[in-house]
């Protein structure tokens, strides 16, 4: 089959690899329809993570079932599906209490509790920028979607960047009537926006300086905060007579920067925590690593990040983080779908077909105008 393999920074390639089998009884092979490249698959196409080459990249999938093992007895050959980023057994105890993102059993990696497919430290899995992709543990991993081609674009956005954007929101304890900061309006942040609107906020406001982006934050009615014309937190306080936000959520991450491009990991945390009011919420869902060896901040590099606890604590604010448990969402997502209550589609800005997924990656990369969210098709998906 076709796949994306990580050879290098900024080099991707599609290539001829194996097709996967069936290794264990409990696994099944999806038909890919769709698979999406993910701001945080960034973090490895620049070379700021320890992925391995040779690594098949895309946790962002969605398909048809194409086989099953003798031991999966709910999903059926010919299932349309979305398949979360997280692998889980289903049966540790932290699937057990909902946090499928964090199994105990799923990633052989020391120290590291949590699966994905194609990702940096997240076990031994392949991912889904392919034809096809092996799913261990699939009568608890996929998700069935109605048959046929409808809401493909809206669909795929639930095996990952919907549910974490709306987890997001999750994690900043929002309610209804909250005015709500956004920091960062790629997907993630568009996603979190989107659901914070869905569940009720008075405002939300949306902190980026990409025009194209905070253009899509005002059409779905949220607030554009531009960073590059000026200090973001006396922009909100500004808007909100100096009461700040209810909640806030950070989706940004590590290699969070300033106007001119210069990295500041802290930065984004320390604009939540001035602009959200005291007894505030912070959700953070931007990644942060263990080690960043190629940070240019040196306590960076051993993931120590200098942010405003101080100020954090004398609020009295809280904080919520970590990836995000799909299946504890993407249900009710897929509902709200269906029921055109959701349009998590909106941010698409391109689809491509596999072969000219490095070229889509090098676009997305560099941030070009209009490159907002970016969909790969399969060859006969």
């Amino acid at each position: 089959m076709k796949a994306v393999v990580y050879r290098g920074p900024r080099n991707v390639r599609v290539e001829e690899v194996p097709d996967p089998r069936i290794e264990a009884p409990t696994d099944a092979i999806v038909r890919i329809t769709t698979t999406n490249i993910c701001g945080s698959d960034l973090h490895m196409y620049e070379g700021r993570t320890s992925v391995a080459e040779g690594t098949i990249l895309g946790h962002e999938n969605m398909g048809v079932v194409q086989e099953v093992g003798p031991a999966v007895d709910r999903i059926r050959v010919g299932d349309r599906v979305s398949v979360p980023f997280n692998i889980a057994c289903g049966t540790c105890r932290n699937c057990l209490h909902g946090w499928t993102s964090f199994c105990l059993r799923t990633n052989p990696i020391e120290g590291i509790d949590g699966a994905a497919y194609g990702y940096a430290n997240m076990g031994p899995y392949h991912g889904g920028q392919a034809d096809y992709l092996r799913v261990p543990y699939a009568d608890v991993n996929l998700l069935h979607l109605p048959p046929g081609t409808e809401h493909e674009n809206d669909f795929t956005m639930l095996s990952d960047i919907f549910p974490t954007g709306w987890h997001g929101t999750e994690l900043a304890g929002q309610r209804p009537g909250d005015t709500v900061a956004v920091f960062g309006a790629g997907p993630i942040g568009l996603m979190a926006a989107h659901s914070a609107l869905i569940r009720g906020a008075a405002r939300v406001f949306v902190v980026d300086k990409e025009a194209d982006r905070l253009a899509l934050a005002e059409k779905i009615g949220a607030r554009p905060v531009n960073f590059a014309e000026g200090d973001p937190v006396a922009q909100i306080m500004d808007a909100t007579d100096g009461a700040g936000a209810d909640c806030g959520v950070e989706a940004v991450g590590y290699q969070a920067h300033d106007p001119s491009g210069e990295e500041h990991p802290e930065l984004v945390l320390d604009n939540l925590v001035n602009c959200v009011r005291s007894t505030g919420g912070i959700g953070v869902v931007g990644v942060y690593v263990p080690q960043d060896p190629n940070s240019p901040d040196k306590r960076g590099r051993e993931g120590r990040i200098g942010w405003q606890y101080g100020t954090f604590f004398s609020k009295g604010q809280h904080m919520g983080t970590g990836q995000c448990p799909v299946m504890r969402y993407n249900r009710q997502l897929r509902d709200l779908i269906i029921n055109g209550r959701a349009n998590p589609s909106f941010l698409v800005s391109h689809e491509l077909p596999l072969d000219e997924a490095a070229d889509g990656y090098d676009r997305f990369d560099r941030r070009e105008a209009g490159w907002t969210k970016v969909l790969l098709h399969p060859t006969g998906s």
